[in-house]
């Protein structure tokens, strides 16, 4: 199930909560402050997580040259 950050459109509460797909859908998900189920996504941060490479190719700078040093 995903998490989804939420915000009332009632009283304007910001909230997280996992739920299943079909619970966002349907509006089955209520605020946690006034019981409303009229809520809107809040974008926040995205992670990504990238898997590393065991051969050591990467230059370990990449963040300051973007991997165009040919290291």
């Amino acid at each position: 199930m995903p998490f989804y950050d939420l915000k009332c459109s009632k009283c304007g509460h910001e909230f997280n909560v996992m739920a299943k797909m079909s619970e966002r859908s349907e509006k089955l998900i209520k605020c946690p402050e006034c019981g409303s189920n009229e809520l809107e996504a809040v974008f926040k941060n995205v992670n990504i997580v990238q898997s590393r490479k065991s051969e050591g190719g990467e230059c370990p700078n990449i963040h300051r040259c973007g991997g165009c040093c040919n290291h």
